[in-house]
């Protein structure tokens, strides 16, 4: 029976960055709370937070989308429209780092 290794220093540098936009969105989001939609935006954001989420990436992907397309049809502040597409950004490279086999 062998045991699974533990991520190298890059992937967990990635996965981390990864939470860390996910949180800096969600203070955000908290920080201009009451904008039109703001309840709907939240709901996704801790949905693309989730442990399913994590596990799941395709459903990550989903809840970012989602987020992107509320932001699109609301009033948001400039700011959360930044840390969506840092999240974006960010899940993209962790894909990346997956496809390119440094990743499980």
């Amino acid at each position: 029976m062998g045991f699974k290794e533990e991520p190298t220093g890059y992937i967990k540098t990635v996965v981390s960055e990864l939470q860390g936009s996910w949180g800096n969105l969600r203070d955000t989001v908290l920080e201009h709370f009451g904008f039109p939609d703001s309840d709907r935006l939240m709901f996704h954001v801790h949905e693309g937070m989730s442990w399913e989420s994590v596990r799941n990436l395709e459903k990550m992907k989903e809840e970012i989308t989602l987020i992107k397309n509320i932001a699109n049809q609301t009033t948001v502040h400039e700011d959360i429209s930044f840390w969506i597409s840092d999240v974006h950004d960010t899940y993209q490279r962790t894909l990346r780092a997956i496809q390119e086999g440094e990743a499980e």
